[in-house]
């Protein structure tokens, strides 16, 4: 998070005249659960109370679990600025728990079958809050995965129909660098082999059931790893762990979560 972040929340939020939040004197608030959760996003809210010159005492640490009633962090400064950052912070804060307690119950769902099964997030993410969220998902225990499109290629299908599968691997290995992996997206067995004999990194078996994943698996041999992704919901992990795939990446863990539902207010 940048205060250049926090300084574009703020803009959006409150317009040309905020005359609702233009009041008097000095005033103290706390941030509170209104129910149980993971807290995430602690330190965007911090970063926007810094920027309008509000002091900032967290509670609590990232990850860890709260209960209703909980105070998540407390803050002092002149009432305008404190009430300016309201409504930022409690969104942010109350959107990437929901990210955080949601990929939590995916890892615990994981770890019933499997140690070490990795849960990961995709890249649908919000416009202008991937930072927010992956930070929320590693909150909750999950891998981040890449955070652009810079941190590893992704070999997908518009790329195999537009080259075919082994020529496309082989045109991203010429031009990627060394500490780059190749994900490689397939939808079949035989075309996770044909990835891995043409020096895919990662196989990313897409919209399959978890026997199809097993069965890629237990034929390609480490260090490729197998990837399950596609439509899969926090029911369906233990049997994709099961089942042996290395990373279940989810794209639910970002965009399906309910939010923490939060409250702040002054304190007299």
């Amino acid at each position: 998070m940048t205060r250049a972040d926090a300084e574009r929340w703020l803009r959006e939020d409150l317009g040309h005249d905020d005359v609702t939040n233009d009041l008097p004197g000095e005033s103290s608030a706390r941030l509170v659960a209104k129910e149980p959760g993971v807290v995430a996003g602690l330190d965007a809210a911090d970063v926007v109370f810094d920027v309008l010159g509000v002091s900032v005492e967290t509670r609590v640490e990232p990850g860890e679990r709260i209960d209703a009633g909980d105070a998540l962090l407390a803050v002092e400064g002149p009432t305008r600025d404190v009430l300016r950052g309201e409504r930022v912070a409690t969104n942010l804060v109350g959107h990437a728990s929901g990210i955080a307690a949601r990929t939590r119950e995916a890892v615990d769902a994981a770890r019933e079958v499997s140690e070490s099964t990795e849960i990961a997030a995709t890249r649908k993410t919000t416009p202008g809050l991937r930072g927010v969220e992956k930070r929320a998902v590693r909150a909750g225990g999950g891998d981040t995965h890449r955070l652009d499109a810079s941190h590893m290629v992704m070999v997908k299908d518009n790329h195999v129909a537009a080259f075919g599968l082994e020529d496309a691997i082989a045109r991203f290995r010429e031009r990627a660098s060394f500490a780059t992996r190749i994900d490689v997206e397939v939808e079949s067995v035989a075309e996770a082999e044909r990835a891995a004999d043409a020096g895919a990194d990662v196989v990313l078996v897409d919209n399959a059931t978890p026997g199809t994943v097993g069965e890629a698996r237990s034929r390609l041999d480490s260090p490729v790893i197998v990837e399950a992704s596609g439509g899969i919901g926090v029911a369906d992990v233990p049997e994709y762990a099961a089942a042996g795939a290395d990373v279940v990446s989810m794209g639910a863990l970002t965009h399906s979560g309910a939010p923490l539902d939060c409250s702040f207010r002054l304190v007299e």
